[in-house]
């Protein structure tokens, strides 16, 4: 049974274009199943989450990041009372319009296209789901309906919003997303935070005494210590990452079952009126999860390894754009296609738009690839 101030299928607002509803499935079940089944997922397999594809079989990769957010989601909206399946369907495609090389490659492709309406991944994972993805006879995209496409679209600049329709409306208007977009958001937070936490510590870019600076990992990592006094090797930095993510998540539910009784939010609409979101952490947990970030930032993301291969990844893209921006014809035949089409649209900026899709639609390895045989003579 959902909360009067969950999302549920019977009331959503529908889909760009009209269908019949599923027999066997909720509205939201169908956008869930179609995000599973579409290419830019399965690419998340080989699109960094920190560490390049190449660098080692055991690291997060935007796919297992997106499944680990979607567990998480999936377990606070079942005690909040919200819907599931719609928590679920956002958290599989928050990332579909991710570059390769995860934030240096996003960074680099911006840059870019500054001259040309600029690149923000929350705007391609909407763009890939209403438009690029293209699976079905009667539409392009992958027609979800409004809510999850909302909850896709975490930020928004407010020229871009005024584009959108109804989509951008919550941006002009300083209105809150559905709980379930809130929920999504914030399982992000905890699973990248806590994720990248267990990967620097696989590969070596941080160490257990540099973590416990901080307050969150020193409080469970004193725990599993007093606990289990012989354990050692992984099996110490599992246990604690499992510790903190079980932390974050219940001060969050008990944060905002205490927000949801406070507010008394009688139905969606309630909810977009708020303030502020409703779905969240404690002050004090605030402070400790920005404390983390703020760790993981110094030590971890401008890591002179990190640094090294995301200095190469900006390279790539910006060889890549600059050679296809100035001689189409070594696209591929889709791709050529789709650069004519948006020219003939949009002129330069669609033209532009086009190679841009097509570079952020890129594998980690296809982009090495497609940059070796660009600029490496000995190799077609």
């Amino acid at each position: 049974m959902l909360a009067p101030y969950a999302v549920s299928d019977a009331e959503s607002r529908g889909r760009r274009y009209p269908e019949s509803s599923p027999r066997y499935r909720g509205e939201f079940q169908r956008d869930r199943d179609r995000i599973v089944h579409c290419s830019a997922f399965r690419r998340l397999e080989y699109k960094t989450q920190v560490f390049v594809n190449h660098e080692g079989d055991m690291f997060r990769t935007r796919l297992t990041h997106s499944i680990e957010v979607a567990q998480i989601g999936r377990s606070i909206a079942r005690v909040l009372g919200i819907n599931e399946d719609l928590v679920e369907a956002v958290a599989l495609a928050h990332d579909l319009g991710h570059t390769p090389f995860g934030h240096a490659g996003q960074d680099a492709l911006n840059d870019c296209m500054r001259d040309y309406g600029g690149f923000e991944h929350n705007l391609q994972s909407l763009r890939v789901v209403d438009e690029l993805e293209q699976r079905y006879a009667e539409f392009p995209g992958l027609n979800l309906t409004f809510e999850t496409r909302e909850g896709i679209l975490k930020h928004c600049a407010l020229h871009h919003a005024g584009e959108l329709g109804e989509l951008g409306t919550r941006f002009l208007h300083q209105q809150q997303p559905s709980l379930e977009a809130q929920v999504a958001n914030v399982a992000d937070e905890i699973a990248y935070n806590n994720h990248d936490v267990d990967d620097g510590l696989r590969a070596g870019l941080i160490t257990l005494e540099q973590l416990d600076e901080i307050t969150l990992f020193d409080e469970h990592h004193r725990q599993v210590r007093e606990l289990f006094p012989q354990l050692n090797g992984r099996r110490v930095s599992h246990e604690i990452v499992r510790r903190m993510i079980n932390h974050l998540v219940v001060d969050l539910v008990e944060t905002s079952q205490a927000r949801l009784a406070e507010y008394d939010p009688v139905d969606v609409s309630a909810v977009r009126a708020c303030s502020g979101p409703l779905i969240g952490f404690s002050d004090g947990m605030k402070e400790k999860s920005l404390q983390l970030k703020r760790f993981l930032r110094k030590n971890m993301y401008r890591h002179y390894r990190v640094h090294r291969m995301t200095a190469k990844a900006r390279r790539i893209i910006h060889a890549l754009f600059d050679e296809f921006m100035n001689d189409p014809a070594l696209l591929p035949d889709e791709a050529r296609i789709n650069l004519w089409e948006g020219e003939q649209e949009g002129g330069s900026s669609g033209r532009a738009r086009a190679v841009a899709d097509y570079i952020a639609g890129m594998t980690d390895r296809f982009a090495i690839a497609e940059y070796e045989r660009l600029f490496n003579p000995h190799i077609t």
